[in-house]
């Protein structure tokens, strides 16, 4: 209420909770550079800056589609200053920042390997299923952007927890934090957050999960506060 809109097209991939969880998720410090890889509309820039208004976000995104929502969505929230877009492919280090630009990273990647399952075409098929940029090739360059000792925050699915943190430690992004999230307290994990250092050191803390659901089906106190329908 009273803070920041955001327009998407049902063409480009819809904003969905696993962004409003890693948004609430990735911790930000004032004054930090921010790298969203595949950012799509925009939108997880603009729910890191509802908590820290002092950030310097720049979304990175393959569809030039995407990119232009990603553009009006800082232009009607006032935030050129704050927002910059860039149409890029991970993969091409020649089109990307310059190596250490950035202290924190944030990714809402694709979830599945390529041609594993029925997938949509376009710009929804990119975001859903790994053709565009595998999970090594996205680490490869959260690893490249982010200053030694900088973040990697991500959302996944839980079936792929052992894969993720083999590739992730081969690109010296330590996982320092983990969380899953359930349905509810009686479901297994579905998602999990997680948190990388660049260069960190060993030590995991698994932290207590998200529930998304009370017993009777209703949202819980921390999925609304997420969603901005309580304060706190």
């Amino acid at each position: 209420r009273s803070g920041f809109r955001f327009r998407f097209d049902d063409n480009v991939f819809k904003p969905s909770t696993d962004t409003f969880l890693l948004g609430d998720f990735a911790e930000v410090r004032r004054g930090e550079r921010v790298c969203d890889l595949g950012a799509g509309i925009g939108l997880l820039g603009l729910l890191l800056l509802a908590r820290q208004q002092q950030l310097h976000i720049t979304n990175i995104d393959i569809d030039s589609a995407a990119c232009a929502l990603a553009e009006e969505n800082a232009a009607v929230n006032g935030l050129e200053d704050r927002v910059a877009v860039l149409r890029a492919d991970l993969r091409d280090r020649t089109a990307l920042p310059k190596a250490g630009s950035f202290d924190l990273c944030v990714a809402n990647p694709p979830y599945f390997p390529p041609h594993t399952g029925r997938v949509a075409e376009g710009s929804r098929g990119t975001a859903r299923s790994e053709t565009a940029c595998t999970f090594d090739q996205l680490c490869a360059a959260a690893a490249y952007l982010l200053r030694s000792g900088g973040r990697f925050c991500l959302v996944h699915r839980a079936e792929r927890t052992a894969e993720l943190m083999d590739v992730l430690r081969r690109h010296r992004l330590e996982p320092k934090v983990l969380r899953f999230v359930q349905k509810n307290a009686a479901s297994a994990p579905s998602l999990l957050l997680m948190a990388c250092r660049k260069d960190g050191g060993t030590g995991l803390a698994v932290q207590p999960p998200l529930l998304l659901q009370n017993g009777d089906g209703t949202e819980t106190p921390e999925l609304r506060r997420i969603y901005f329908k309580e304060k706190g």
